[in-house]
């Protein structure tokens, strides 16, 4: 899929021998992607006990659930959380982004990136459509 984003200009998708799309990768990772994948990580104190950084890391869950209602939890281990994010109405790079900044200090954020769905994602999709040939 990275050839195909480094090499192509337009891209066609069919599905079952039917034509799905027509664009640009950009165009279809926008159109058919899946939304939003945050990665935090909380920064941990040299001293700080386990018991702590699992606290900062629930606080930081529940803020991310009620903030970003499609969001999904997919991964979680010593005070890095990844989370999917459905494009919602009204969602956009700014908000999250803004959002995530403002509240870096109160959840003793470290790092976090914000990245859209890959190419390679909206294929999966797309082949879940596929039937078997009989």
């Amino acid at each position: 899929m990275e050839e195909c984003e480094a090499l192509c200009t337009r891209l066609a998708v069919m599905v079952n021998g039917r034509f799905q799309c027509l664009g640009s990768s950009q165009h279809i990772k926008s159109k058919f992607g899946e939304g939003y994948s945050l990665v935090v990580k909380l920064r941990a104190g040299r001293g700080e006990q386990q018991g702590a950084v699992e606290a900062k890391t629930r606080a930081l869950m529940q803020f991310i659930s009620s903030t970003f209602p499609t969001s999904q939890l997919r991964d979680q281990h010593h005070g890095l959380v990844q989370y999917q994010i459905g494009r919602a109405s009204g969602l956009t790079w700014a908000r999250l982004f803004g959002t995530v900044e403002k509240n870096r200090s109160k959840y003793d954020v470290e790092d976090y990136s914000v990245s859209q769905s890959s190419l390679e994602q909206v294929f999966i999709g797309f082949a879940r459509m596929q039937r078997r040939a009989k």
